[in-house]
């Protein structure tokens, strides 16, 4: 056994079910394992390494800032949180911007807005907030909570209260669960991430929109996968017409270095004040150098690389031997297969290409900019092993 795998037995946590892989570095699309091993990335970290390994300007944005400073606490003004701030606001219209580490504490920092919000303006009583059932919205209680999966609760229980749950793309549930209870918040994935990668229908996300709207009820998108291109947009929820009242966001935005924003709109950008909410790494100023570079370099002409590159993978695995469906969006993809998933993610592995899962599906999340050769190489790895 690899003396990292034998430390990592002995002193780490047994939380993950990991490959057996110990990787060892990276260069955009390509990872190499401890052995030389080469393997074509279609993974990314969990949509974190938007443009793949050890990206260049993203490491000089990084290392040029922690030559200057690499953390300071929010006692203090930085400039890259502020410049950071200042883009996302500009690009999406939102007012204000709160940051934090990790998509969880994005979930968490808009569930207390909405909460806060409502208490002011109509009640203390108004704190429920509506998710989705199969949505995941992060790991800690509050978000557990959130989550509409009883296989993530059990273990856990009780968890944090005023949360209920409607089923994906239906109306009257969601119209339902607004009489019924007093809501401060409905909270939405466009495309369930963990949930199977399944992107919610046009006519629900614009009907929870007019709802909250008619309800004065704020509506919060988790971009925390969807977002900073993954989709085909700058957000998902661009793709639906639609402008929330909060959006989190999370993974793809730091480009490899932990960074969670929660971006508020007009109704909500001063519904916090000093020592209402808080972070000692939220806006580290490493972190958010990178962000800035991440996010300046999403621009209309790789979106539409990403729209190429989606229909591409769609077109090539629809109707394949072994592939009963593709669903997703953009370069967000899950594939429900024949075999199981996990045979063909370690058939993939074997032959130099990594995917994961999401549930029962093998999931695809590709650098927004994988070389065109190497996407169809691994495609076709994936196709192979996907055949029965």
């Amino acid at each position: 056994m690899s003396i990292v795998k034998e430390k990592d037995s002995k002193y780490i946590a047994n939380t993950y079910a990991r490959f057996p892989i110990v990787i060892e570095s990276g260069k955009g699309s390509v990872l190499t394992d401890e052995n030389g091993k080469e393997y074509i990335d279609l993974a990314t970290g969990i949509a974190v390494n938007t443009f793949g390994a050890a990206d260049s300007e993203w490491v000089n944005a990084v290392t040029k800032q922690l030559n200057k400073i690499q953390h300071t606490s929010n006692l203090y003004y930085t400039a890259p949180d502020a410049d950071l701030a200042e883009v996302l606001c500009k690009r999406t219209g939102f007012k204000k911007v709160f940051f934090s580490n990790s998509g969880a504490e994005a979930n968490e920092c808009a569930i207390k807005a909405a909460r806060k919000y409502a208490k002011e303006n109509k009640g203390a009583d108004y704190y429920t907030v509506v998710t989705l059932k199969n949505s995941f919205h992060g790991r800690t209680v509050t978000t557990l909570a959130a989550t509409g999966q009883d296989v993530f609760h059990k273990d856990f229980l009780p968890l944090t209260g005023g949360f209920c749950y409607v089923e994906a793309n239906n109306t009257e549930d969601l119209e339902n669960a607004v009489k019924t209870h007093k809501i401060a918040a409905i909270m939405l994935e466009c495309v369930q991430g963990e949930g199977g990668v399944m992107p919610l229908c046009k006519e629900f996300v614009k009907a929870a929109a007019e709802i909250a709207k008619k309800e004065d009820i704020l509506l919060i998108i988790d971009e925390v996968q969807t977002g900073n291109g993954r989709t085909g947009k700058l957000y998902s929820y661009m793709n639906y017409g639609i402008m929330p009242d909060i959006i989190t966001t999370a993974k793809g935005l730091g480009g490899g270095l932990p960074i969670g924003a929660t971006m508020l709109g007009e109704k909500v950008q001063n519904i916090f004040t000093p020592g209402t909410h808080g972070s000692t790494f939220g806006g580290n100023p490493a972190a958010c150098a990178g962000a800035l570079s991440i996010i300046n370099r999403i621009d209309e002409e790789l979106l539409n690389g990403v729209n190429k590159k989606s229909e591409y993978i769609f077109s090539a695995l629809i109707g394949a031997n072994g592939i009963k469906s593709v669903s997703g969006m953009g370069l967000m993809i899950g594939i429900e297969t024949e075999k199981d998933a996990g045979d063909i993610i370690n058939e993939c592995i074997k032959n130099g290409v990594l995917v994961i899962k999401a549930k029962s599906k093998v999931r695809l999340l590709p650098a927004l900019n994988i070389p065109d050769n190497l996407l169809k190489k691994a495609i076709e790895i994936l196709k192979k092993a996907c055949e029965v």
